[in-house]
């Protein structure tokens, strides 16, 4: 099947009429300049050497020239094999805390913004790995179903924030519930699950979410991201400015903390494996050699058609006609005849 790459190379094709209209300007302003020294057909018979053939040859090259030229820069492309490529990985949906408690700053620049990196660098270090992203907070929603388009995820990614989801909490066990009906029940897929949190769960039970997870043959991975001890929670008010600190109905300052005990709890539940938030993300690396030893299994197979390129096939032509417009004569040899075939 023949295709072209470049298709904006065909508006080049305007081109060739103006060429061609230039030619037969440049050969009235000639006919007419004749006509000003005298008798044109006197003039002609003067100049019999300069042959009109000759000049109609060598422009009708340059014309074929320059259209050859144009659909050897349009990339004409012939698909001539089929490469199948096959993807192998695991199934990876991730939970983002996104809970006010996320705004404390006992991590720089805060919880959120630190689970929000940890989340990217995940993102950008997998190969072939299927990716999901749970936001929660008071309740939990699906962000980004499984998906190989990292591109697509980072930027679902981006858009998750403090805020996001209006009931506030942090309800552990409902993202859990979520990320669980995320993956795809007929598969012999890995599942894992990753959650991101501070780990302070006022919603439902967690552990008992995970227990239900193992029987899935789902694998959970807790990061706990702050401090173990408390520390006040910032407000910001709806230009995003520091609005003082948050606090209860008796207007007391309200604090939070890490509660590693539920992460360690629910990670042990599924076989996983508790880690706390460490700078330059170093837990990721643990948990990245922990998913590399699972089996993975194929994930898509696609078809693509392989295009090469055919472009000379164009640009040889283009370079003859070019080379024998140029080298062609415009004038008879000397004691040439005065009328040739094509006069």
């Amino acid at each position: 099947m023949l295709r072209f790459a470049n298709h904006s190379a065909f508006y080049l094709f305007i081109g060739i009429p103006l060429l061609i209209l230039f030619f037969l300007w440049a050969e009235r302003s000639k006919t007419a300049l004749f006509k000003k020294f005298g008798e044109l057909e006197l003039v002609r018979k003067l100049a019999y050497t300069k042959s009109r053939g000759l000049t109609i040859v060598r422009r009708t090259l340059l014309v074929f020239g320059f259209i050859f030229l144009i659909l050897a820069v349009a990339r004409p492309q012939m698909g001539t094999k089929l490469e199948e490529v096959k993807r192998e990985g695991i199934d990876l949906v991730v939970a983002v805390d996104v809970s006010r408690s996320m705004l404390a700053e006992d991590v720089a620049p805060n919880r959120i913004a630190k689970a929000k990196h940890e989340l990217k660098t995940l993102i950008e270090r997998l190969r072939g790995d299927r990716i999901g992203i749970v936001a929660f907070a008071g309740d939990a929603f699906l962000v980004c179903p499984l998906t190989t388009d990292y591109g697509a995820a980072l930027m679902i990614m981006d858009a998750v924030d403090v805020g996001v989801i209006p009931e506030q909490g942090t309800a552990i066990a409902r993202a859990i519930e979520i990320g669980r009906e995320a993956f795809v029940e007929k598969s012999n897929r890995q599942h894992v699950m990753l959650i991101l949190t501070d780990g302070e769960d006022h919603e439902g039970d967690p552990v008992a979410a995970a227990e239900a997870a193992r029987e899935k043959g789902i694998i959970i991975y807790t990061v706990g991201i702050g401090s173990p001890t408390g520390v006040p929670v910032p407000q910001y008010d709806k230009y995003g400015n520091k609005a003082g600190l948050l606090k209860d109905r008796e207007g007391n300052i309200v604090t939070s903390k890490l509660d590693e005990m539920t992460l360690q709890r629910v990670a042990l539940a599924t076989d996983g494996k508790y880690y706390p938030a460490r700078p330059g993300a170093a837990e990721l690396d643990e948990i990245l050699d922990a998913i590399s030893g699972m089996e993975k299994s194929e994930i898509e197979s696609k078809v693509f058609t392989n295009f090469e390129e055919r472009y000379h096939w164009a640009l040889i032509p283009a370079l003859i006609c070019l080379l024998l417009s140029s080298a062609l004569p415009e004038r008879r040899k000397a004691g040439a005849a005065e009328k040739h075939w094509w006069e």
